[in-house]
C-alpha cells in the first residue's frame, strides 16, 4: 500500500550529507545503521575528503553523484545545514532528515529554523526533523537514525512514535522483548508531523500496537483522523502524555516550541477515541509488549497465581490503588481449587497455591492456574512468581503459561516482582512466542488495565446524540448573530429552549416594575443583580437567597439597586434537597468545545471535581464518563441520604453537548452553576454564556474600522 509518506520512510535511493569515517560523528552512524540494515536501495555517501566510506562511494557533492536521490540525510551542524539544503533543493530531493536543532549563535531574523523550515515548504520536501533522532523503518530495512540502538528483527508488529529523542531510546534500544516495525524520532516536526507517522504506522499490515510519547498535538484534526483509522482497524494506541503539571506544560513548552493543550482536554480526547493513557515508560514499554501478544482478552477481569501470602496481599492492595479489577471466581471455580490446594490455603483470587512444596506442586500450580482461567468472569491470567537467581527464569513457569493457555485459550503472562540484576534469552523467546514474561507487579496491572480497557471502549456501541429543533436552531442562531453578550435571563430562556432545565426568571429595571410584580409571585424566591458586566454576582455580593415575603424583596432590591444597579432578576428559590453539580462549555484551543460535568455549588473551585467529555454525545456516554468522578458515590445516597435522578443530568448534560456543537461559531463557553440534581429531575439556577465575538458582525465590523 502506497502512502504520501514514502519518499521520506521508504526511499528508492538515499545520499547521506556529511557521512564520514570518524565512528563517533552521526556521519558514520547513520550509515552503519543503514548498512547493518541492509538497505535495499542505492546508497551514497557524500563528503569531499573521502572517496569511500565503509565500501560505500563517496562524492564531493550532490550534483556530482551519479544519479538524482530521492532522499538526503543531513548529517552537519548548524552552521553549514543551510547551505546544504540549498544544494539539495536544486538536486531536487524529495525528502530529507535533518538532526541538528537548528540554533545558530548571533543568528538573524528571520532565524535560521524559520529560513530552513519556508526554503523546505516551498520546495515541497518532506522533513524529518529538525533536532530529532531520525527514523528506524525496520520493515522495509530503512535504518534512518544517527544513534547506536541494539539488534533488531524485521517482523516486527509495535509502532513507536516519540516527540522525545531520549523517549524513543529509551524503550527502543534496550528492550529486546519488543519487536518493532516502525519507530520515530519527530523532533521540531516543521513538515513531518507526528500525526502524519501515526496515519503512516496505522496502513502497515503488522501494525499490531501503536505506542505514542506525546507532548502535544500540533494537527489536531488530523490527530482525530488517525485515532478513528486506529479503532476502524482494531489498532490500539497506548501513549504517555507528559505536560500533567504546570510546571511539565511550561518545560514542554520550551523543549519543543509546542503548545501543551490542557491535559484534562487529552483524557477526553483518550476516553472518546479509546486511547490508554498510562503513566510512564515502564508501564508503556509493559503495555506494548501485553498488546503485541497474539491472544485476544476477553469478558472479565485479572485471575492471578502465586507462590507467596505476602505477594499475594501485595496484588491485592495494588489492584485496588490502580483500579484493576480482579477477578471475583464463581462458587464452581471455588470449590474446585479447594479440592486442589493442600490444607490452609484458601481458595480465592489472587491464589496462593504454594504449601510446603514438594513433588506434586508443580501439577498443582498448574491445575489451579488452569481453573483460574477457565473461570467464565476470567479475561486473562498471570504467574506471579519471581526470577530465580541471576535472573533467570525455571522452566516449569513457562509450562505453566503454555497449560494454562492451551486450556483456556486466554493471554497468559509470567510477572515478578521485579527483574532482578541479570538477563535471561528465555525471556525474550518466551515472549516472541507469545507469552510474555513481565517485570513488575504495577506496570503488570495497568497493562492489564489498559488491554481491557480497550477491549470495553471496541464493545461499545456507536454514540447516538439527539438532534436539535430546526426551529430553535433557526431561532437562536437569528438572535445571537449580532449579540456582544447574554444576560442570565437570556442564557435561561437559550438553554431551556435546547433541552436544559433551568428555572424561569423575570427581570425588572426599577422599583415602579418590581411593585407591579410583588404580588405575582410564589415565595420563596431569589434576587439577584442583573446589571450588564457583572458575570459571577456573588463575588460583589449580588444575590439575595430564600426571600420569603414582600417586604424582605423589596428590601433586598434596594440594597443591591443602590449599590450595583437597578436591573434584578426573580426566580423561584429551589429548596428541594439535592446535590449542586457544575454543568458547562467549555472551549478548548486545539480541540474546540468541551462539555464540563462535575461536582459544582460553592465546592466547584475547592474540589475541582469535574471531567471533560467531547461533544456531542449520548445518556450511555455521559453516565460512563461520570463515573469518573472522585466524588460519584455520593450522587448515590450516603448516610441515610437518598439518591439523585442522575439520568436527568446526563440528560441535560446530552442536550447541552448538541448545544456545544450546533452553536459552536457562536458561543464560546457555558456557565450552569450550580445545577441542582434532585430525586426526580435537575434544574438550573445559574447560568452565564460567554460570546465568541471573533465570529460575530460586530467583531467583523471593528476588524474593518480598525483596518485589520
Amino acid at each position: 500500500m502506497s502512502h504520501f509518506l514514502d519518499p521520506l520512510l521508504r526511499p528508492q535511493s538515499i545520499a547521506i550529507v556529511g557521512a564520514t569515517q570518524r565512528k563517533e560523528a552521526v556521519g558514520s552512524k547513520v550509515l552503519k545503521n543503514l548498512l547493518e540494515g541492509e538497505y535495499p536501495g542505492n546508497l551514497y555517501a557524500v563528503n569531499p575528503r573521502y572517496q569511500e566510506i565503509d565500501s560505500v562511494a563517496c562524492y564531493p557533492s550532490l550534483s556530482e553523484l551519479p544519479q538524482a536521490v530521492e532522499h538526503v540525510i543531513f548529517a552537519v551542524g548548524d552552521e553549514r545545514i543551510e547551505s546544504a539544503l540549498d544544494e539539495a533543493i536544486a538536486h531536487g530531493i524529495k525528502a530529507a532528515i535533518i538532526f541538528s536543532s537548528l540554533v545558530l549563535k548571533n543568528d538573524t531574523t528571520p532565524l535560521l529554523l524559520e529560513r530552513i523550515y519556508l526554503k523546505v515548504k516551498q520546495a515541497g520536501i518532506l522533513l524529518c526533523g529538525g533536532n530529532g533522532m531520525g527514523f528506524y523503518n525496520f520493515r522495509d530495512s530503512v535504518l534512518a537514525c544517527g544513534f547506536a540502538t541494539r539488534s533488531h528483527r524485521k517482523q516486527g508488529n509495535v509502532t513507536y512514535i516519540s516527540q522525545s529523542g531520549s523517549g524513543m531510546a529509551g524503550i527502543l534500544d534496550v528492550d529486546e522483548r519488543i519487536d518493532f516495525n516502525f519507530a520515530v524520532s519527530t523532533g521540531q516536526e516543521l513538515i513531518v508531523s507526528a500525526e502524519d507517522y501515526l496515519d503512516y504506522a496505522l496502513d502497515q499490515p503488522e501494525t499490531r500496537v501503536v505506542g505514542f510519547f506525546m507532548e502535544t498535538s500540533r494537527h489536531p484534526e488530523k490527530l482525530i483522523a488517525a485515532f478513528n483509522k486506529a479503532k476502524a482497524r482494531n489498532i490500539p494506541i497506548v501513549v504517555v502524555k507528559v505536560g500533567r503539571t504546570e510546571l511539565a506544560a511550561e518545560l514542554a513548552l520550551s523543549h519543543s516550541g509546542a503548545m501543551t493543550g490542557s491535559d484534562a482536554v487529552y483524557d477526553a480526547i483518550f476516553d472518546r477515541y479509546g486511547v490508554q493513557r498510562v503513566d510512564d515508560m515502564d508501564q508503556l514499554a509493559t503495555a506494548l509488549i501485553m498488546f503485541a501478544q497474539p491472544h485476544p482478552v476477553q469478558a472479565g477481569g485479572i485471575v492471578t497465581i502465586h507462590d507467596s501470602g505476602g505477594e499475594r496481599q501485595l496484588i491485592i492492595d495494588l489492584a485496588d490503588k490502580l483500579d484493576a479489577p480482579l477477578t471475583k471466581i464463581s462458587d464452581e471455580t471455588t470449590t474446585a481449587l479447594e479440592a486442589l490446594l493442600e490444607p490452609g490455603l484458601p481458595a480465592v483470587n489472587p491464589l496462593d497455591a504454594w504449601s510446603i512444596g514438594g513433588p506434586d506442586s508443580d501439577q498443582i500450580i498448574t491445575d489451579c492456574f488452569v481453573t483460574l482461567l477457565n473461570d467464565s468472569d476470567a479475561a486473562l491470567g498471570a504467574i506471579v512468581h519471581d526470577r530465580g537467581p541471576h535472573g533467570h527464569i525455571f522452566p516449569e513457569y513457562i509450562e505453566y503459561l503454555h497449560n494454562g493457555h492451551d486450556a483456556s485459550g486466554k493471554p497468559v503472562f509470567l510477572v515478578a516482582s521485579r527483574q532482578g540484576t541479570g538477563t535471561d534469552i528465555k525471556v525474550i523467546e518466551t515472549t516472541r512466542d507469545g507469552f510474555p514474561v513481565l517485570d513488575g507487579v504495577s506496570a503488570f496491572l495497568s497493562g492489564a488495565k489498559c488491554m481491557m480497557a480497550y477491549r470495553d471502549f471496541l464493545d461499545r456501541p456507536s454514540i447516538k446524540a439527539p438532534i436539535l429543533s430546526q426551529a430553535v436552531v433557526t431561532k437562536w442562531r437569528s438572535l445571537l448573530i449580532n449579540k456582544f453578550a447574554l444576560s442570565e435571563n437570556e442564557a435561561s430562556r437559550f438553554l431551556s429552549e435546547c433541552g436544559v432545565p433551568m428555572t424561569e426568571s423575570r427581570v425588572v429595571d426599577n422599583e415602579k416594575e418590581l411593585l407591579a410584580l410583588v404580588y405575582e409571585l410564589t415565595y420563596p424566591v431569589v434576587m439577584k443583580t442583573a446589571v450588564t458586566g457583572i458575570e459571577h454576582k456573588a463575588d460583589v455580593d449580588g444575590v439575595r437567597l430564600n426571600i420569603q415575603d414582600e417586604s424582605t424583596l423589596i428590601s433586598a432590591y434596594y440594597d443591591l439597586s443602590h449599590r450595583l444597579g437597578d436591573k434584578v432578576l426573580i426566580a423561584p428559590m429551589i429548596n428541594t434537597p439535592g446535590i449542586e453539580m457544575i454543568l458547562g462549555v467549555a472551549r478548548d484551543e486545539q480541540f474546540g468545545p468541551m462539555i464540563v460535568m462535575g461536582i459544582g455549588g460553592i465546592y466547584t473551585e475547592l474540589l475541582h471535581d469535574i471531567v471533560l467529555v467531547v461533544p456531542p454525545f449520548d445518556v450511555t456516554t455521559a453516565c460512563r464518563c461520570l463515573d469518573r468522578l472522585k466524588m460519584r458515590k455520593l450522587l448515590d445516597g450516603i448516610r441515610g441520604k437518598p439518591g439523585v435522578d442522575i439520568t436527568a443530568y446526563c440528560k441535560a448534560a446530552v442536550n447541552l453537548s448538541v448545544l456545544a456543537v450546533e452553536f459552536k461559531e457562536q458561543i464560546k463557553e457555558v456557565d450552569i452553576n450550580p445545577i441542582k440534581v434532585l430525586e426526580q429531575g435537575c434544574m438550573g439556577l445559574d447560568a452565564l454564556i460567554v460570546m465568541n465575538l471573533e465570529n460575530t458582525e460586530i467583531s467583523n465590523n471593528r476588524k474593518v474600522r480598525r483596518g485589520i
